[in-house]
């Protein structure tokens, strides 16, 4: 039976909605890129790197994650980066993603700004092309830095506004709430940027209220300690408020002990509207469909949960009704 849903999960068309790109940067590619730049590594081989690949909680991980992010210097390897990652989407039969990066972790040392943003979107542009997968480009702020740093990030987007459709929140989430950035985020909605925000992942339940409330998200990332209020509960159930859920990446970093207790299940049995990503799948053991897998096998999931998570991916999306319909149309035709 878990073979006959998994292979059902595949044949649905999906979309992702909480992936870092930089997060996608493969052991294979850190290295390749290293060499391709000269850049100086403390690994000697890919093997070395997998193995620095294995941490147990947010900040280990953000440590290898900045490392990892030195690797890339031109336009090329960002357009690398992302090809690789849609090819691996397109794979698990993912139709449209709206994909995270973080232009501070490279401005920060010295790229400028277009270097990155040039390089995604050329790939994006490349993906729906040839691929056929439609994408978002969404930039996030380093909850780490000041408020006025981000608004430096959001004045250096201006001459990219085309390429750019949202706005996010990311990095340590514990001790740099959300009302920490309240007032770039108005700005970035006057802009008109889309808002997405992490919050409720190890932050507290309060983290989610300020998200919603100061920040005025369209969509939460995480939102796993949401569950821990009632209230709050009932209120995202009511909004349907999109959570963009990490299953992998919330086992990866202890944010569940083990995948049979992951809340997926319950949110939906609660009403939430719960999307599957892989958030940052080479560090944490998979892609799209290897999340769909855990958790297929770890919980008690039906058919009708595994066509509400795909369509919720859809219903959450910065897609157009029109364009979400022909999605939802594909996956009840399933």
């Amino acid at each position: 039976m878990t073979s006959d849903l998994t292979e059902f999960a595949a044949s649905l068309p999906k979309a992702e909605l909480h992936l870092h790109l930089e997060g996608s940067l493969e052991p294979e590619q850190m290295f390749a890129f290293a060499r391709r730049n000269k850049i100086d590594i403390p690994f000697n081989s890919v093997e070395e790197i997998r193995a620095a690949y294995d941490f147990s909680n947010l900040q280990d991980f953000l440590d290898i994650y900045y490392q990892g992010m030195g690797v890339l210097q031109t336009e090329e390897d960002f357009f690398d980066l992302t090809m690789a990652y849609l090819k691996r989407s397109r794979a698990d039969n993912v139709r449209h993603v709206e994909v995270f990066f973080d232009p501070q972790g490279h401005t920060e040392r010295g790229l400028p700004f277009s270097v990155a943003v040039d390089g995604i979107s050329r790939a994006l542009a490349e993906g729906e092309h040839s691929l056929g997968v439609t994408s978002k480009l969404i930039m996030c702020f380093l909850r780490h830095l000041s408020e006025e740093e981000a608004f430096e990030t959001l004045k250096q987007a201006e001459p990219h506004l085309d390429q750019i459709a949202g706005v996010g929140l990311d990095s340590s989430e514990v001790g740099h709430p959300p009302s920490k950035f309240e007032n770039v985020f108005k700005a970035a909605r006057k802009q008109g940027f889309a808002l997405v925000a992490h919050a409720g992942e190890e932050g507290p339940p309060e983290y989610v209220y300020e998200a919603l409330d100061l920040l005025k998200v369209d969509r939460l990332d995480h939102g796993n300690r949401s569950l821990e209020n009632d209230v709050l509960v009932s209120r995202l159930a009511k909004e349907q408020m999109t959570l963009t859920v990490c299953p992998l990446s919330n086992l990866k970093l202890c944010v569940v002990d083990d995948m049979r207790a992951h809340p997926l299940k319950k949110m939906l049995d609660l009403g939430l509207r719960a999307t599957i990503n892989s958030d940052d799948p080479s560090y944490f053991g998979g892609y799209m469909m290897d999340n769909f897998t855990a958790v297929i096998e770890a919980l008690d999931l039906s058919k009708d949960d595994i066509r509400t998570l795909a369509k919720n991916s859809f219903r959450g999306s910065f897609l157009s009704e029109v364009e979400q319909a022909a999605h939802l149309a594909a996956i009840d035709a399933a």
